[in-house]
Order: C-alpha cells, then sequence, then structure tokens
C-alpha cells in the first residue's frame, strides 16, 4: 500500500477548491468508491477582501505596470468584447506556435488581451503589435488574470485548463476555448467542454503532452475557436446562457448560507471535535 494511500485511510477526508453546485455528482462517487468525504470550500478565487486587482504584485515594479496597463486598456473596450488568452506561468509554446497564436488572434477580428511567458520577441510577426494599435494588447510576464476575468470588457477565456484557471473563469461567468498542455487539464477540459457545456476545444486534432509530439495548431484554427466563444449563434448564446448561471451559483456558494459557506463550517466543526471523538473512542475501547 501507497504511503498517499495510507495518509488517506486515516484523514478525516479531502478539502477541496471547488462548489458542490459544479462537482457534487463526484463527491457522490468518491465517497462510495473510496469513502473519503469531501468538503467544498470554493473557489477560493472570491475571497477577494478588495485586493483582487493586487494579487500577485507585491513589490515587483513590472508585475505592478502590467496590472495597471491591462486594466487601463479594458475600460477602452466595449462590455463582453474581449477575448483573454492566458496558458499559465508553466506553458511553453514553440515560437512557430507563438507565431500561429498570434495571427489567429488577430484574424479573430475580436479585441484581446494575451498574456505571454517574458522568452523574447523573435517568435512575434513582423508588424504585429503595430497593426494590433488598440484592438490588441500582448502582456508580457504576469498579469492580474482575476481581476481581468471579473472585468465587464472580457467575455471569453482562452485557458489551459489548469484548475485555478477553470475556476477562476468558471466564477466570472464566461465561456471558454480549451487547449489543454499537460497532466490534469486534459480532464478539466473534459468537465467544463463535456459536463458542464460552458467551453470548447480550441481544435480537435491530435493531442499530446509531449513536446516532440504536439502539434502546431494553425491561425485558422484559433481564429474559429476565439468565434465560438465570442462570436453569434444560438450555440454560442446557449454556452454564455450556461456560463453566466454558473458564475452565479459559484458567487453564491461562498456566501453567507451558500454550500461552500456552510462546507467550510462544518469542515471547522469536524476539526474542531475531532480529538474528543478520538478519546471519546479511546475510553470507550478501554
Amino acid at each position: 500500500m501507497s504511503a498517499l494511500t495510507e495518509a488517506e485511510k486515516g484523514s478525516l477526508g479531502v478539502v477541496v477548491n471547488s462548489f458542490a453546485e459544479m462537482e457534487s455528482a463526484y463527491a457522490e462517487y468518491y465517497y462510495k468508491v473510496d469513502n473519503m468525504r469531501t468538503w467544498f470550500v470554493g473557489p477560493v478565487a472570491l475571497a477577494d477582501y478588495g485586493e483582487k486587482a493586487s494579487r500577485g504584485t507585491s513589490a515587483d515594479a513590472k508585475a505592478m505596470a502590467n496590472k495597471k496597463r491591462c486594466l487601463r486598456w479594458l475600460e477602452k473596450q466595449r462590455d463582453r468584447s474581449v477575448v483573454y488568452s492566458c496558458f499559465g506561468s508553466w506553458c511553453h509554446f514553440s515560437a512557430a506556435q507563438l507565431r500561429e497564436l498570434a495571427l489567429g488572434l488577430e484574424a479573430a477580428g475580436h479585441p484581446f488581451l494575451w498574456v505571454v511567458r517574458d522568452d523574447g520577441e523573435e517568435w512575434m510577426p513582423e508588424g504585429f503589435e503595430e497593426r494590433l494599435g488598440e484592438k490588441g494588447l500582448v502582456v508580457r510576464g504576469w498579469a492580474p488574470q482575476v481581476a481581468v476575468l471579473g472585468h465587464d470588457a472580457v467575455g471569453g477565456f482562452l485557458t489551459h485548463c489548469g484548475w485555478n484557471s477553470v475556476l477562476e473563469g468558471v466564477s466570472s461567468g464566461l465561456p471558454m476555448a480549451t487547449w489543454p498542455l499537460s497532466t490534469e487539464q486534459f480532464i478539466n477540459e473534459k468537465l467544463v467542454v463535456e459536463v458542464l457545456g460552458t467551453a470548447v476545444r480550441a481544435w480537435e486534432g491530435f493531442r499530446s503532452t509531449e513536446e516532440g509530439e504536439k502539434e502546431v495548431v494553425k491561425a485558422g484554427d484559433v481564429a474559429a475557436a476565439v468565434e465560438k466563444v465570442m462570436g453569434g449563434g444560438e450555440e454560442a448564446e446557449k454556452r454564455r446562457v450556461i456560463a453566466r448561471e454558473l458564475g452565479e451559483k459559484a458567487k453564491a456558494a461562498v456566501m453567507v448560507g451558500g454550500s461552500s459557506y456552510q462546507g467550510l463550517s462544518r469542515l471547522i466543526g469536524e476539526i474542531r471535535d475531532w480529538p474528543q471523538k478520538i478519546n471519546g473512542c479511546d475510553a470507550a475501547s478501554g
């Protein structure tokens, strides 16, 4: 038996950064299969205490400048007109893929805010940023993702499906285009695309976590994915409605009396009472 299994057998259960309205069926199945209880306490990103736009900046002058630049640019855009594109701090795209992504975002024709790693500019199509003007913003390094996703100007999210990003997108009531790159991101994609119905896959080609096997997703596929999220039509509108409704449920979950509020209260109670239960069991067995 592994050390992980042993640790789980001796634990009260699992604390989950999610909310019951999104994943209760999986919690019930988890209990039936592994006899493990769960406490939903999220989305924790909604506990902002007025500091939502400042997270991650600390004393970093560049991060602070990026925050101001992002929010200033968003203020100039129409409500729900912007697609936000970010693939996390760990992802790595080839120069060829970055070029295709740049051209795809441009071709889609919607304003976009794109966060890229600060890896130089040899990949950038010639004259790319000059052509964009105020129609697009490329941010290198860190960006205030929670604040960006919660801004009225943002209408869609192109994401790698890291769990934090998925929860932040869901909490903001946004439809998503999914582009998983590694580990559990492919499972997270299935949740939002196939179960919740709030997202579409960025493309349907061969997917792999191995660098040498990854396809270069073409600009046309990127543009088509953005259009599915940001464009018109019955399917796109249905997706937006579901996303908005789920976002409202996420916010309600962390309010007083909400499902996650209650989950956290139960967890605190369990921890508080646990020593007494253990001692009571020991006394009874003695």
